[in-house]
């Protein structure tokens, strides 16, 4: 491979992966029971964890596609991850502080739910 070529894969790779900033997108942690998994924002990353503390996503640097809008319905955070094969859609409404998870696998699996908020504290949901 030539030093051109190289250099054009390089930078397509860097143009692919998006930063994450949430900007007025509420930070937290929300659970997700289907999945006893636990949804992790904060203000640069967003990760995912099981109900006993062990990380299962990182998503920093994974993330195309990344955008926070407002609408009637509330806050809006959307992302694809090529990594996980998924597409992501988190909406904080206005009357409550749930989090409406929706998840549109690339194979058509889809999956929704409400999240509550929560915390963890030395592996132990609160």
């Amino acid at each position: 491979m030539d030093c051109r070529t190289f250099l054009c894969l390089l930078t397509a790779g860097v143009a692919a992966a998006e930063d994450i900033d949430l900007g007025d997108f509420p930070v937290g942690k929300w659970l997700d029971e289907t999945y006893d998994a636990v949804w992790s924002f904060s203000s640069d990353n967003i990760q995912l964890y099981r109900t006993d503390g062990r990380l299962v996503y990182d998503f920093r640097g994974e993330v195309e596609d990344f955008n926070v809008s407002a609408g009637m319905d509330g806050l809006k955070l959307t992302f694809s991850c090529p990594a996980t094969e998924r597409s992501y859609q988190f909406v904080k409404g206005l009357t409550n502080l749930d989090l409406a998870l929706t998840v549109d696998r690339t194979d058509g699996e889809h999956h929704e739910t409400d999240m509550k908020p929560t915390q963890i504290l030395d592996g132990i949901i609160m």
